[in-house]
């Protein structure tokens, strides 16, 4: 599924947080949304999810735009991991899992096979199935976030949008979440992260784009996003771009005068 933003406008509370924003993410690719706090990731995220309203141009899927597409149909192709690790009822792990495939499932009809077998799937690739029969109210805050990952694997999309997938989680499960994350997109899904974590959209990602009050200020592949210039542009910072053992690496160095 192509994701794209054209000349996008978004308003919350009377003050324009996307301003004529152009962006778009490819089937087949890992694309990051980086750039400072307040730069409108998030917006930009919820605006391809259908959450929030454009208040001018589009945010299109497949070349329609968000609102033309029937809520179930939507739901089947995209699913959208938010920032927030809220989890309101005391449900088991499994449960909350199993609500991912919730678009695939008639009105009061029960789990069927294929439900079980993507469940399972999602729960193993986040190294959540021993976790499962656990209620995940008790769960650490690193714990829950794998969970809710899974939950969004199990619905099995087209397309994935995850806002900060890896805030809480470990180095080590960082890793597996971004190494699964490039696995979903070779398989042709179009995956979208918005990022803090520069070295790691620098290792992963097959496409950055660097947003910055409201707007795209560059987009293109890591190397050519990551640059001393662009970062200060955006960020305030100098940084270094450099390859350790064949890793690409971000270092922040100092926040300009």
């Amino acid at each position: 599924m192509r994701i794209e933003a054209r000349g996008l406008r978004v308003a919350l509370k009377s003050r324009e947080v996307l301003q004529g924003l152009d962006a778009a993410a490819y089937p087949g690719q890992l694309t990051a949304i980086i750039g400072p706090n307040g730069a409108g990731k998030t917006t930009l995220l919820k605006a391809f999810a259908g959450l929030l309203a454009p208040s001018g141009g589009a945010a299109l899927i497949d070349g329609r735009t968000v609102a033309d597409w029937q809520p179930r149909a939507l739901a089947q192709a995209l699913a959208y991991l938010p920032q927030e690790r809220i989890v309101h009822w005391a449900l088991t792990v499994r449960a909350v899992v199993a609500l991912g495939r919730l678009p695939y499932r008639p009105l009061g009809a029960g789990e069927s096979a294929a439900d079980a077998a993507a469940i399972e799937a999602a729960l193993a690739a986040m190294d959540a199935a021993h976790l499962a029969p656990r209620p995940v109210l008790e769960l650490s805050g690193g714990e829950r976030a794998r969970v809710l990952v899974a939950r969004a694997l199990a619905q099995a999309p087209r397309a994935l949008l995850a806002d900060e997938p890896a805030a809480g989680l470990d180095p080590a499960h960082q890793l597996t979440l971004f190494r699964h994350l490039a696995a979903l997109a070779a398989t042709g899904r179009t995956v979208v992260v918005a990022l803090h974590d520069l070295s790691l959209a620098a290792r992963f990602c097959h496409s950055i784009i660097l947003v910055h009050d409201g707007r795209a200020i560059a987009a293109g592949a890591p190397q050519d996003v990551l640059t001393p210039g662009h970062l200060a542009a955006a960020y305030g910072i100098t940084a270094r771009y450099h390859t350790l053992d064949g890793v690409p690496v971000v270092l922040p160095v100092d926040v300009l005068p």
